[in-house]
Order: structure tokens, then C-alpha cells, then sequence
């Protein structure tokens, strides 16, 4: 048998960071081995998953002196060629993330398989897809059992004309050959995620799957239960960080084989290799949790955009309060919007009642959480039998604990940030390195046995109301009371059966849940986020207290009693006035207004540098380097380069961290300038001593 010629193969592999290696490697491979195919190699003295990738464009080949000769090109090991390759369209996808999001290709590409993948030889993948089939078969075998025993079609409730014209008019879209993205701009309660399972039902219809990104993993639960009621027979995947590694790739492979024709997930899933892809779906689009926050810091959100234009496909982004990028994109004419402006079953949205808490009397040391005509609000919620949501974005029972004698504060040693009290346990925990202590006696500092807590959380809250309304039953839901599996679940079944009366939770209870029995929400402490540092924290405060108000008076018949109390210092703030009237239009313009002027995003765009040492000195004074380093280069021209300041919270997990922003005028100019400027930083990091860290974050959320 004659042996297969060999040839220069490009192949993506996980370089170290900051290794300074961004494009694949050349290595010496078969002549039939297609792009898209996972093989091993040897990089370094390791044995690695790499991925085959494209040969460079005619012309664009490295200079000679730069290609190593091919007898020293290391040899391609094993191909794991029963698995299909990945596709072309996925690979143009991880080479435009990488380039935009300024990462090398291999580290991109490897990072979104599952990892359990990358940790299989050959015989190893042939049985795990043996395993498959089986699976697959008895799942084919039982849903046809269960069609022939139930012949019913799957109850789908009645569209209302508002619903009926979106979906005509995400049909015209997917009919076109490139279908412009959709911004499904629809009221909390206006029925969006009907008009989700009509559009995949029709991309289905056509043979086609359907990728649906959802921003939490405790939202994914609920809606794979309403995509399979709906679907029944079909097949549904779930794609998110809290599977199994063995589930992660078993989905993983049911998606890329083509067999799962619907795909749940977060953003992970927007890599997801789907062979047949027919339309994106991104519920709640507006929200942080798209942005990935380490390692490549892209936005699932943005890529699922360029991936429907990549693969000619509809995109259906959805929100009742889009980001101001989106609405933007929408106002210019690069989206369609596509409005529901009313609530299913004709319900009113909850009256929002902005409570001024400088009515009440000023005691020295002490703030009163819960106002007399809430609790008395609610107190009648309760001889209704209704039930009642009390919102407060901070889990704990309070954010420190106090000495009034010294003002010792319970610090955490290795962050700039207070130990959180939390009752239940007894404890201080810091929510940013999670470091415990028992809570102490006395005061450390004074000895005075009389240190209390200051402010409150969900914690406190819920004792408080149940204090107050003796005989309530009240419940929290946030990170602390749904660490065990299945507890969040079973803590959302109970409010849903009305074994709850007061719901007290964090920013996990106010998006995307279906509560029939609210009908009221308060949101208790609100107010700081309207002067944050942070140019995006209004935009968020009233995305998140508009998203909390529509869990109330979602059953039309007691809509019209709904309400939503908002605590405020403020209550003149014009947040607070657009929320009062549901005028997100309103609100968007003002801060579009305010953006302009300032030359904030979507009017400009931004960059961050962030980096991390063991002493401010080394990560100042890269930061210093790396700017006299961008000033040299001629594309910053045009380009602001702010000076390098300590993060809002300096110090996290004995780490000093500091950051220096970039804006531009223009996406393209900035980008240049960052590829540029790339090279400049991995030198300056092989140089720094005490530098544990540093990450470019282009587009930041937080800042």
C-alpha cells in the first residue's frame, strides 16, 4: 500500500497565555486531512488536542526565513476522524471572535469544546459514539411508543394580532437570502416566548435546528420544559457550565452530529457546532451575564449576530428593555424591530407607587428598610391569599459588621471590600475571594462585645418580614439558599403551588420567571446604583426594576391590583419617573442623549487593559510601560489613552489590580491599533516582575 504524501498543516492549538502565540502552528500532516479535524500533537513536551485549520490565503504565506523547513516540522499524531469536522462556517466564526476579542485562535477554539473532548483518543471517541447511537435508538424507540399512544398535537395557545404580525414579520425576514437581525422589543407578560417556539417550529418544519441562548443557567431548566411540552418527540439539548462533563459532551455531540434539533444554553452555547442552524433565538438580550468576564472576554450576544450573518440565518434578539446598543442599532436601521406593547390577556402592567423615604422620621444609626404602608401593602396581599416579591440585590444578612466604640469594620484581609455577615452560619465571608472567618466575639481592635451589623441583606429582610407579618410564610432565593442541586427548583415549585406568601430574592427571582400568583413587588433598596462611577449602572438599575415589576399581575384577572413599590430616596429621579410610566422609549432616549454628548458607547467604543500584581507598583507600572509604548505607535493617533487607575475594588484576593481604558471613534481604528499595540504588551509581561496578570477587554460591560 502506498503511503499518503505528507504536507505543512496548520493546526490551532492552546498555546500558554500570553505565550504571544496567536495564529495555529505548522506541523507536517497527511495531504487528505481536512480543516475542522481534531487530531493530537505534540507542543512543547506535551501531548495536546489541536485542530486542523485552513491553509493561508494565496499570497498571504509567511516570509521563508520566517517558516521553519519541513524536516524540522514535528509529525501530526493521532486523527480523531470518526467525528465529522467542524464546519467552515464555525471555523470563520472562532477566527473573527479571536481576532476581535484579541485571543490567539487555538486558545478560542479549544476553550469552547467540551473538555472531556479534548481528553479522548481515538478508541475512546469511537466507543463514546457507539454509546450514542444506543442512546439515541432507545430514545427514538420510546418517543414512537409514546406518538402512537398519544395522538393529540401539543396545546398551542392562541396568538393575539400583535403576536400574529411578529411573527409574519420574522417570516419575511428568514425569507430573505440574508435576513437583517430582529430586536423583538415586547412588554413583560406580552407573550415573546410563544413567538420563540413559532418561529422554531417553523425553522424545524424546514429541517432545519434551532440555537436558543438564555442569559442564567437557572432560566434554562424552565424553558427546556416549555420547548419539550411543546416539541414533544423531538430532540432537545441543553448546552451550560452546571452539566456534567460526561452530559456536556454527550449534548455537545448530539448538537454537531446534527441529531439534537433544538439547542438550549448560555453563552457558551452560541459556539455550539450545529451542522443544519436555521434561526438564533437570545432571550433577554440586554443582559451582563452574554459577557464573558475571563479567559476570552467576548459577547455571546454580539457573536450570535455575526453568527446568523455568517450563516445567513435569523436572529431574534428579545427584551423588554433592549440594551442601548441594540436599541441603537434598531433606531439606525442595521435591526428590525418588531414591537409587542401588550400584555396577554389584555393585563395592565403593575402600577409602579415610588415610596419617598425622606417622609420618614431621621433616627441616628438606623434606616428603615420596610416602611408602615408597605408592610401594610402587603399585609392585605396576605388576607387575599395573593403573594408578594421583595426585591434586594444583595445576599446576606448584612454587608459589615460594625464597632460603634473604634469604627472596626469587618474588612477582608486580602480584598479592598467588607466580609459580608451572613446569621444563618455565623460567618464573614468575602463575596469576592470567598475567604470565611467565624464571626468574632468582641471587636478585634477595642474588645467591645457590642459590634453590630450595618445595613441589610436578603437575609436580614427576610427575618424582618417575618417578624413583622407573624404568621406569613416567607422564602429567599438567592446564591446562599440554592447552592445544592435541585434546591432552586423545588424553592421556585413551592412559589409556583402558593405554598410561598412573601418571596424575598436577589436578582435571580426578577427575570423570566412565570409567577400566576404575584401581585406586588417592592424593590426595598435601590438608589446606588444611580450614582455609580459606572456610565451603564442606570441602564441596568431600570432593565433589572422593570424585569422585577413584570413578575407581578402576570394572571390578566388580577393585573389590574398589581403594584410595584420602589423605596426611594430619589423619587424625583428622572430613572424613576420613565419607570413610574413604563416609558422605556423615554428612558433610552434620555441616555442615548447623554451617551452622545459624552462620547460614550454606542457612540464610541472602548477598550479596557486590566492587570493584576503583587504589589500596585508592578501593576501600575505596566500599565505605564504599556501606554508610552501605545503612544509610540502611530495608529493611536486619534485614539484617547486614558492613564492607568486602581478598579473600584483594588485589591481582591491579595492581588492589586489596576486598569487603563482606550476609546475610539471607530471600531476598525481601534482594532488595528490593538493588533498593533499586542506584541508591545507580551514583551513588556516577560519583563515585569511581581505582573501575576493582564487581559484586554474589548467592548467592556463593567467598568
Amino acid at each position: 500500500m502506498s503511503e499518503i504524501p505528507l504536507r505543512r498543516v496548520r493546526v490551532a492549538v492552546e498555546a500558554p497565555q500570553h505565550s504571544g502565540l496567536t495564529d495555529p502552528l505548522d506541523y507536517l500532516g497527511p495531504q487528505d486531512l481536512t480543516p475542522g479535524t481534531l487530531v493530537h500533537v505534540t507542543l512543547g513536551r506535551r501531548d495536546v488536542m489541536g485542530l486542523v485549520w485552513d491553509d493561508l490565503p494565496e499570497g498571504q504565506d509567511l516570509p521563508e526565513e520566517e517558516q521553519l523547513p519541513e524536516s524540522e516540522l514535528r509529525p501530526v499524531g493521532e486523527a480523531l476522524d470518526a467525528l465529522p469536522p467542524l464546519s467552515d462556517r464555525w471555523r470563520r466564526l472562532v477566527e473573527f471572535a479571536a481576532g476581535y476579542y484579541q485571543r490567539s485562535i487555538g486558545e478560542l477554539a479549544l476553550a469552547v469544546l467540551p473538555p472531556q473532548l479534548r481528553d479522548l483518543d481515538a478508541k475512546q471517541l469511537q466507543a463514546r459514539l457507539k454509546k450514542l447511537d444506543k442512546a439515541d435508538a432507545e430514545a427514538a424507540k420510546a418517543a414512537a411508543a409514546a406518538t402512537g399512544e398519544a395522538t393529540s398535537a401539543p396545546d398551542r395557545p392562541a396568538l393575539t394580532a400583535q403576536q400574529q404580525a411578529a411573527l409574519d414579520a420574522l417570516a419575511e425576514l428568514a425569507a430573505r437570502e440574508a435576513p437583517q437581525p430582529a430586536l423583538l422589543w415586547g412588554l413583560t407578560g406580552s407573550g415573546k416566548t410563544e413567538i420563540y417556539l413559532r418561529a422554531a417550529e417553523a425553522a424545524l418544519e424546514r429541517g432545519q435546528q434551532v440555537l436558543v441562548l438564555v442569559p442564567e443557567i437557572n432560566l434554562t431548566p424552565q424553558l427546556e420544559a416549555r420547548f419539550a411540552e411543546r416539541f414533544a418527540g423531538r430532540s432537545i439539548v441543553s448546552l451550560h457550565s452546571a452539566l456534567t462533563p460526561a452530559q456536556r459532551l454527550r449534548n455537545w455531540l448530539a448538537a454537531h452530529l446534527g441529531r439534537a434539533q433544538l439547542v438550549l444554553g448560555t453563552r457558551l452555547a452560541v459556539f455550539a457546532s450545529l451542522p443544519r442552524l436555521g434561526l438564533i433565538v437570545v432571550d433577554e438580550e440586554h443582559d451582563p451575564s452574554y459577557k464573558q468576564q475571563d479567559g476570552a472576554r467576548y459577547s455571546a450576544r454580539d457573536l450570535a449576530v455575526y453568527r446568523g450573518h455568517l450563516e445567513k440565518v435569523p436572529v431574534v434578539l428579545g427584551s423588554a428593555t433592549p440594551s442601548l446598543e441594540s436599541w441603537q442599532h434598531a433606531l439606525a436601521g442595521r435591526y428590525r424591530r418588531v414591537d409587542l406593547t401588550e400584555r396577554i390577556g389584555g393585563g395592565a402592567l403593575p402600577r409602579v407607587r415610588l415610596f419617598d423615604m425622606n417622609r420618614l422620621e431621621r433616627k441616628k444609626g438606623v434606616t428603615t428598610a420596610l416602611s408602615v404602608p408597605l408592610l401594610d401593602a402587603m399585609r392585605k396581599r396576605l388576607e387575599r391569599g395573593e403573594q408578594s416579591l421583595v426585591f434586594l440585590n444583595r445576599r446576606g444578612y448584612a454587608p459589615v459588621l460594625h464597632c460603634d466604640q473604634c469604627n472596626w469594620k469587618s474588612d477582608c484581609p486580602h480584598c479592598s471590600a467588607h466580609q459580608v455577615f451572613h446569621k444563618e452560619d455565623r460567618t464573614l465571608r468575602c463575596h469576592h475571594c470567598g475567604v470565611t472567618t467565624r464571626v468574632p466575639r468582641a471587636c478585634p481592635s477595642c474588645g467591645n462585645p457590642d459590634i453590630a451589623p450595618l445595613g441589610r441583606g436578603t437575609e436580614r429582610l427576610e427575618e424582618q418580614l417575618a417578624q413583622a407579618l407573624p404568621g406569613a410564610r416567607v422564602a429567599r432565593i438567592d446564591a446562599d439558599t440554592t447552592r445544592l442541586k435541585g434546591s432552586l427548583e423545588s424553592q421556585l415549585a413551592a412559589v409556583h403551588e402558593g405554598e410561598v406568601d412573601i418571596l424575598v430574592g436577589t436578582q435571580m427571582v426578577a427575570k423570566g420567571h412565570d409567577f400566576r400568583r404575584i401581585t406586588l413587588v417592592a424593590a426595598v433598596n435601590p438608589d446606588g446604583a444611580l450614582f455609580s462611577s459606572d456610565f451603564r449602572a442606570p441602564e441596568r438599575l431600570f432593565s433589572l426594576l422593570m424585569q422585577a415589576g413584570g413578575r407581578a399581575g402576570r394572571d390578566a384577572a388580577q393585573a389590574a391590583a398589581s403594584e410595584m413599590w420602589i423605596q426611594t430616596w430619589y423619587p424625583e429621579h428622572a430613572l424613576y419617573q420613565s419607570l413610574q410610566k413604563h416609558d422605556y422609549e423615554a428612558f433610552a432616549g434620555s441616555q442615548l442623549h447623554e451617551r452622545m454628548t459624552a462620547n460614550l458607547p454606542p457612540f464610541a467604543h472602548l477598550a479596557l487593559v486590566r492587570a493584576e500584581g503583587r504589589s500596585v507598583e508592578a501593576a501600575r507600572d505596566f500599565l505605564t510601560a504599556a501606554q508610552e509604548a501605545a503612544q509610540a505607535l502611530p495608529l493611536s493617533l486619534g485614539l484617547l489613552l486614558y492613564p492607568p487607575v486602581p478598579m473600584a475594588i483594588a485589591r481582591v484576593a491579595d492581588s492589586e489590580r489596576f486598569q487603563m481604558l482606550i476609546e475610539a471613534g471607530n471600531r476598525a481604528q481601534l482594532q488595528r491599533f490593538l493588533r498593533a499595540w499586542l506584541p508591545a504588551l507580551h514583551a513588556l509581561k516577560r519583563r515585569q516582575k511581581g505582573l501575576t496578570r493582564w487581559a484586554v477587554d474589548v467592548d467592556p460591560l463593567a467598568i
